[in-house]
This record gives structure tokens, sequence and C-alpha cells, in this order.
């Protein structure tokens, strides 16, 4: 008699690469390195930060592509500008180790013309790549506590797949619609937060010019019409002129010039957007591109001293 016997053989796991372990995207991959249905990857272009990564978390570190045998299902990304995106994604080499019908998942902000220059890439159109341009908000805290709320701009397929990774470090995930809508929500975004810091920072700075207890009026005004984000996390620093830490300066410019360039090609009008981006550009020269975008206040303060 001949017994059958069903050997089941183990389903290797998903294999994915995180690239890009700044401020934000060394937490992120952190998080996501929890999941223990999946294979996390971790390149850095500074070699020392994605070793010092895979001594916290569990992964393993990507030095370079040569002697690199992987071959990822997905590839996420968390980078500063569309120089440090274009090098990563289309000109280190990273393309050749992405299966067919892999995807990207792009949490860096950037110009509407990269999203279009990489999700029309012939060779991501070849392998059948799905690209989502996927930028983030709610800063360092947001990004350790698993908290971000992400804005998604990308093609239907695969949204349960990538949604399940990105739930790893995320509270808020909406697809707003096709490549590049991402980005557009992501303006949009920044634009609320500029001319909010402003309105927020004259306040406390009618407020300490007129000798309130500002501890009271932050008790008073949080639970009604003028609560924010910003008024909750940001309030007490402002008051206390505190602003090295958080999302820096320099970071925030970037963000509102794509805006302002994108407003350029639609015809949109931003005259605040403009005049709060020409205040962080005087924190910029008071030595604060560094500070925390608060730090609008220091810009009147500094008035207030002249």
């Amino acid at each position: 008699m001949f017994h059958l016997r069903n050997h089941s053989l183990q389903k290797s796991k998903p294999k994915y690469l995180f690239a890009g372990l700044g401020t934000m995207g060394f937490p992120m991959a952190g998080h996501l390195s929890k999941n223990r249905n999946l294979d996390i990857y971790v390149f850095n272009r500074t070699s020392t930060i994605s070793a010092k990564w895979v001594k916290k978390y569990n992964g393993t570190q990507l030095i370079e592509l040569d002697n690199c045998s992987v071959k990822f299902d997905g590839l996420i990304t968390c980078l500063k500008d569309d120089a440090s995106i274009t090098s990563v994604i289309l000109e280190s080499g990273f393309l050749d180790f992405l299966k067919t019908n892999s995807f990207i998942v792009d949490h860096s902000t950037t110009s509407l013309n990269l999203v279009t220059t990489i999700s029309q890439h012939p060779k991501i159109l070849d392998k059948k790549i799905s690209f989502f341009d996927a930028p983030v908000s709610g800063g360092e805290a947001g990004a350790i506590n698993g908290a971000l709320s992400i804005m998604l701009g990308g093609p239907k397929k695969k949204l349960l797949q990538i949604n399940n990774l990105m739930d790893s470090y995320a509270k808020n995930i909406v697809h707003i619609g096709p490549s590049g809508h991402g980005q557009l929500t992501k303006m949009v975004n920044q634009l609320c937060i500029g001319s909010l810091i402003q309105g927020l920072s004259e306040g406390v700075a009618l407020g300490k010019k007129s000798n309130l207890n500002m501890n009271k009026v932050l008790d008073a005004i949080s639970g009604g019409a003028a609560q924010s984000w910003q008024m909750d996390n940001r309030f007490k620093s402002m008051v206390n002129s505190e602003f090295d830490f958080g999302f820096a300066v320099d970071w925030m410019r970037k963000d509102l010039g794509i805006a302002l360039d994108e407003a350029k090609n639609n015809g949109a009008t931003l005259p605040m957007t403009a005049t709060v981006d020409q205040y962080y550009a005087d924190v910029q020269a008071l030595g604060g591109g560094r500070y925390d975008t608060s730090s609008l206040l220091a810009r009147i303060e500094a008035l207030h001293k002249k």
C-alpha cells in the first residue's frame, strides 16, 4: 500500500525595501518591521544610519546593490526632495531589483512633475510596477507613534496590499485619486498649516505683550473654534519661545515652494501662502532654518526687539 503524504511547502514571506531612514523614515520602517509576515530590508545613503536601524529593529541592512540577490515585492521611500528621489528610484538601479507587478510607495513630499516622471518611466511601465505618491502629515511625533495621516494618489490596484503595510505607521489613510493627487493634497495641507501658524503666532504675541496668563488663555480657547493640532502641540512651546525641534523651516519652505510653483501652472491665487513663505525666509535669515515651523513667532519677537 502506498501512503501519500502532503508536504506543505512554507510560503516565502514577501520582501520589501524601505529607503530613507531620516527623522520620519527611521521610525516608520521600525513600525513596519514589527510585522512578522514580511521581510523588511532597509537602505540609507549614509550606511551608518541603516546600521543603527538594524541594531534596534528586526530587518536586514542593504548597503549596495552589487551583491544583492533579492527581488523585492515592493519599494517604500521617504526622502527629502526631488533630487534624492530621482537618484534612489530612477538612477540607483533599484528598479532592476523590483519584481514585475510590484509597487513603489513614495512618502516624500515632491513636485507633481516628478510623480509624472516616475509613474510614466519606461521601466516602470514595462514591469507593470504600480506607483503611489503617498505624502504624510503628522510630523516626527506621528511617525514615532505610528499615527501619521497619509494622502494617497495612484491606481486602485494593490490598494488593499499597500494599506495593510501603511497601517503599521498610519492612523488615517485616504486614497484621493490617481497619481499626483496625493502630492496635490499635501500642498493643500501645507498651505493650511502655514497660514494657521501665522495666526497662532500673532495671537501668542498679542497675549504675551498683554501680560495674559497664557496657560489660562490656552484653556479658554482650545475648546472652541480656534482649536487646532498646532495649538494643541505647539502653543506652550511657542509661549516659551522654544523652537529647536520638530518640522524644520527649511523643509516647510521647500514644500511651500512646490505649492507656489504648482499654483503658477494651474492659475490658483495664493497670496497668503506667498506672504507666509517670505516670513519663513525671514526666520531663515535669523538663523532658524532648522527651527520648527512654529518659529514664525520668532520673527515677530525679533521685530519687537528692534
